[in-house]
């Protein structure tokens, strides 16, 4: 079945490879605001030959509903908590993107039961703590699909354009432009306004993180980085699991595993091969 009911809101998700039972992972694929699970199209068919894969839309985003609750990251995470009681998954591996990344480490902290493992890409949390609001206002405007698609076509990668590679552009462009212009507005409010802030704004999110018990691997563009004003060590300290790790992607924009598919694959399949048993 590839709709579920949850919260009010028809959820489509995918659901492919082995069962758990065979000897692999179950991983949750979590994408990012204003985007879909087709962002995982190049991780899919690899990921899913050695382990599950659950792949949803998020409410609100691509073929899933969007008409009742809310637009937080916390709305998400209960919506995927419910959907992985629902199909009896056990604890899975969250892959998240941005908002994803989000929503995974909200998984970890308020539903550990469900959670092995966290995957954070580049995610969409240790910013300073005057940039949320800032960027939250910048979207109580008449046209906030017109904010999402500046906002968001800032962070891909300028050595792209005028490659096979500006491809991936026009597709997010295309994407944010058919959106629900309240739906986008209500994604970047819950995300970054002043509610947000202690799962996203440094220094407050460091507590929440560290609340995460489970390993995570983070995977960060440098150039995110460098806008937030940290570096790769700041999310290792926040490690409470040995099998932690931290690694700085150079040359990258915001969707790095688009980007560098087969590399992104390697090292997130290597890693999970070398997760300890709970």
């Amino acid at each position: 079945m590839t709709y579920t009911m949850i919260n009010g809101n028809r959820l489509f998700h995918t659901d492919e490879g082995p069962t758990a039972e065979s000897g692999g992972e179950t991983v949750l694929l979590v994408h990012g605001g204003t985007c879909d699970s087709h962002d995982w199209s190049a991780q899919i068919a690899a990921f899913s030959a050695r382990h599950r894969v659950i792949a949803p839309d998020l409410r609100g985003h691509g073929r899933s509903s969007g008409l009742t609750g809310g637009m937080r990251p916390r709305d998400f995470a209960a919506d995927l908590a419910e959907l992985l009681d629902g199909i009896g998954t056990g604890p899975v591996v969250v892959v998240g993107h941005s908002l994803g990344a989000v929503v995974a480490s909200v998984l970890a902290v308020e539903h550990p039961s469900l959670v092995r493992a966290v995957v954070a890409v580049d995610p969409g949390y240790g910013f300073e703590a005057g940039f949320g609001p800032q960027l939250a206002a910048a979207f109580r405007v008449p046209d906030p699909v017109g904010t999402a698609v500046a906002v968001l076509g800032g962070l891909e990668n300028p050595a792209t354009a005028g490659t096979d590679t500006d491809a991936l552009r026009v597709w997010h462009r295309r994407r944010i432009l058919a959106m629900d212009p309240m739906t986008v507005r209500d994604v970047f409010h819950g995300l970054f306004d002043t509610a947000a802030a202690p799962l996203t704004a440094r220094p407050g999110v460091e507590a929440y993180l560290a609340r995460r018990a489970c390993p995570v691997l983070s995977l960060n563009a440098a150039a995110s980085l460098k806008a937030k004003g940290i570096d790769g060590d700041w999310e290792e300290t926040l490690g409470r699991h040995p099998y932690s790790v931290s690694v700085v992607v150079e040359g990258v924009g915001h969707w790095l595993f688009q980007e560098r598919p087969a590399e992104f694959n390697a090292l997130v399949l290597g890693w999970l091969e070398g997760l300890p048993a709970d």
